[in-house]
């Protein structure tokens, strides 16, 4: 099978990598021009835009950053819809807008193509490691198709049909992204208050406040490591999207409204390239505590 590759990001970059380690050819496409001489290096044919990436593959794989991306590699000048052969399908890997995924596999459909969304949660190092939780929303004879490559990705969740893929991962986003927040406030609040932060850890991480925002992020908050496993720019994006989901089906989201503040004064401080954990900085901006041991 021909697998075209496009967007090799943090997380892009890892995920082809492991493709390529399991026997895959990959064609690969980036606007970065390092990163593809990277991939060339490693065997893998490059492509000179998206629809060069997908002309000669059976499946053809985007991991973007946000909606207007995948809508301009889908069905923009020189993209996968122009050159891709009939029957093809289209794994969209981004976390883009659910509304945006169900155009795109509409327009797939109207050019004999097929797409189904599988957006992913784990971060660089569950893409590293082969790791990631990939939820998918597809037919189930696609999805049987995407299965041996979800295999070498990590593990699968099968939602339902095309687009409830990224509407899960909008819902997931919102509880990860709270919960940073939740924790944000209560460590600065109990450090301020004269409990030692490593403590208060593992009281809370042994209590009903344990989860997985505490048990893996806080330990690097604590060390003082901001490198992104997944950054306040990505978590902001996919507030907003919930948000207008909200919106548009007439749910109300004020605590998810109050969150994108914490992740907007975070991107103002200059954060937005940092783990999403760095939003505790916005709050020891404000209140002059220290929770992490040395600020990046």
């Amino acid at each position: 099978m021909k697998i075209g590759f496009i967007g090799l990001g943090n997380m892009g970059k890892p995920m082809a990598k492991n493709l390529m380690n399991a026997g895959y050819e990959l064609k690969v496409f980036d606007v970065v021009t390092e990163a593809l001489t990277e991939f060339k290096a490693l065997g893998a044919r490059t492509a000179s835009s998206p629809l060069d990436a997908a002309a000669d593959s059976d499946v053809v794989i985007t991991m973007l950053p946000n909606s207007p991306h995948v809508e301009e590699v889908l069905s923009g000048p020189r993209g996968v819809f122009e050159g891709a052969k009939k029957g093809t399908l289209i794994i969209d890997m981004s976390s883009i807008s659910p509304l945006v995924t169900k155009k795109m596999a509409q327009l797939a459909t109207e050019k004999g193509l097929r797409l189904i969304d599988a957006p992913v949660t784990g971060g660089v190092a569950g893409a590293e490691k082969g790791q990631l939780g990939i939820i998918v929303g597809a037919s189930s004879a696609d999805l049987e198709e995407a299965k041996p490559i979800f295999d070498i990705l990590g593990r699968f969740v099968h939602v339902g049909n095309v687009g409830t893929g990224q509407t899960a991962k909008m819902c997931n986003q919102v509880v990860v992204g709270l919960s940073l927040c939740a924790i944000a406030e209560a460590f600065t609040l109990g450090v301020k208050a004269g409990i030692d932060p490593e403590i208060l850890h593992k009281v809370l991480s042994s209590g009903s406040a344990r989860s997985w925002a505490m048990e893996v992020r806080v330990p690097q908050v604590l060390a003082g490591n901001f490198e992104p496993g997944f950054m306040i720019n990505l978590q902001h994006k996919d507030i907003g999207i919930a948000l207008d989901s909200g919106k548009g089906l007439n749910v109300p989201l004020p605590f998810t409204a109050l969150a994108q503040q914490a992740y907007e004064s975070a991107k103002a401080l200059g954060l937005g390239t940092k783990d999403h954990s760095a939003v505790i900085q916005v709050y020891e901006k404000i209140t002059g505590i220290k929770v992490s041991k040395e600020t990046q």
